[in-house]
């Protein structure tokens, strides 16, 4: 934690949202961190170069590697998250696997929720196998036992969501973590849906944050980005056998080990110099200044939506052709008592509803939308619709959908800033063309083709 971090603290979050980590632009006094467009940095002479490759010097040399604009992000954001250190890539997807690629290796085990964004379950099945690390899922987040019985000696991590997607299923963090540490491993948590204004998982014994930066923190549906985010807390060099690349001697520290030379930041510091260096997924510079952006408004943003939505779920509940909402806020969601202790400030945006009719009901009012935005996408200052059942999650089969509770009716919803009752006059004219459904008309080549999830 640096000096100038530990000093953020001190600030209320919308405060910090607009000045912490700000970058000093050497007597320019450009008060918004300006945009440093460029590949490389130029060396004052022979020896800034070679102190800046042999770690002695920290200035820049190549964007891959650090960039000015980048780093106020990065900043800015482990302040918001009351972590160590961030680190920016170019997406969530990146950051997840940065993120994994920095603790885990061919043999490894990771064990996740079962209920997580698709794109993540797929990275662990498809990309992650590939490369000899196995992944086992937990149905019930909230049931310690089941952590413990999926946990292996090969196990390196445990996954969750703060806020799952699709169906707000919350996640009791405390436990989860309190399960990981009982085994000397990690628990990583992203962090994408309830943003740190809303909930701060290394605060809850979490020790990786991931974002998707593209959502919320961002806000404006513009550009991608991605961070990592670590805590303090965890002790790399307790089980060495259990992390070798981080306690034992490498080659770049001239035979020290990760956790010897950067303690607590063994794994960031590993995470950035080695995995994300190598791989490269480099953020642009233009897309780091608009996340930064982004940020200066996240509060105001996010605890508008939150409310909104609460209104919109609660007009959906009241709705006959309406069979379930699957929204934390509400009294009558199971996960209310854990959304309340949690998420104090606000549920969320994001939520799903399953409409009576099924599967052509669906079609029906999601084409029926007028200002909801059809849209594979979230977090944005827009209202967002999908039917993650033929969209996001159209590769899992008919029996696991049923299992993660994502039946043929089910909609996700992304709620934007508009006037909420906009939003609801929107929806209830949708729900008027579900009514208008004729029960004898020919089939859709949705409805004909089924719902066993065969393709993206």
């Amino acid at each position: 934690m640096t000096e100038e971090s530990t000093r953020d603290r001190e600030f209320g979050f919308a405060t910090q949202q607009v000045h912490a980590g700000a970058f000093t632009d050497d007597g320019v006094n450009a008060r918004a961190t300006p945009i440093y467009l460029s590949a490389g940095f130029v060396f004052d002479d022979f020896a800034q170069a070679r102190d800046r490759f042999g770690g002695v010097d920290d200035g820049f040399s190549y964007t891959r590697v650090g960039n000015p604009t980048t780093a106020s992000v990065e900043r800015r954001i482990a302040a918001l998250e009351h972590g160590e250190q961030a680190i920016l890539v170019g997406s969530g997807q990146a950051a997840l696997s940065v993120a994994l690629l920095g603790l885990l290796q061919a043999g490894d085990h990771l064990v996740s929720a079962s209920s997580i964004y698709e794109g993540s379950r797929g990275l662990f099945l498809d990309n992650f196998s590939r490369l000899g690390i196995d992944t086992s899922f937990v149905i019930d987040a909230n049931d310690p036992l089941a952590w413990e019985l999926a946990i292996r000696p090969t196990t390196r991590a445990l996954f969750v969501e703060s806020i799952p997607n699709p169906r707000n299923d919350i996640v009791d963090l405390a436990l989860v973590a309190a399960v990981a540490h009982r085994h000397g491993i990690p628990l990583i948590v992203d962090n994408t849906f309830a943003t740190p204004y809303l909930l701060r998982p290394l605060e809850h014994g979490a020790d990786v944050v991931v974002h998707s930066a593209s959502k919320f923190l961002a806000g404006h549906g513009a550009v991608l980005g991605g961070v990592i985010v670590s805590g303090s807390g965890f002790d790399w060099a307790a089980r060495p056998e259990l992390f070798p690349h981080l306690t034992e001697p490498a080659r770049a520290l001239g035979g020290r080990s990760y956790a010897e030379r950067f303690g607590s930041s063994a794994f960031i510091t590993y995470a950035r110099d080695v995995v994300a260096l190598r791989f490269g997924p480099t953020p642009s510079p233009l897309n780091a200044f608009l996340i930064q952006q982004g940020i200066e408004t996240l509060s105001l943003r996010v605890d508008r939506q939150s409310s909104s939505a609460q209104a919109v779920a609660e007009w959906l509940e009241a709705q006959p052709e309406i069979e379930s909402v699957d929204y934390s806020g509400l009294p009558s969601n199971p996960y209310n008592e854990l959304a309340r202790r949690y998420l104090p400030r606000g549920q969320g945006s994001v939520f799903s509803f399953t409409v009576a009719g099924g599967l052509a009901a669906a079609e029906a009012l999601i084409d029926a939308v007028a200002l909801f935005t059809r849209m594979t996408h979230l977090g944005d200052v827009r209202s967002l619709i999908i039917h993650p059942g033929t969209t996001s999650h159209a590769l899992r089969t008919a029996e696991q959908l049923r299992e993660g509770g994502i039946g043929p009716g089910l909609i996700r919803l992304s709620i934007g800033v508009e006037d909420v009752a906009d939003l609801i006059a929107d929806l209830a004219q949708a729900l008027d063309a579900v009514r208008s459904l004729d029960a004898g008309r020919p089939a859709t080549v949705a409805e004909t083709a089924g719902f066993a999830g065969s393709g993206r």
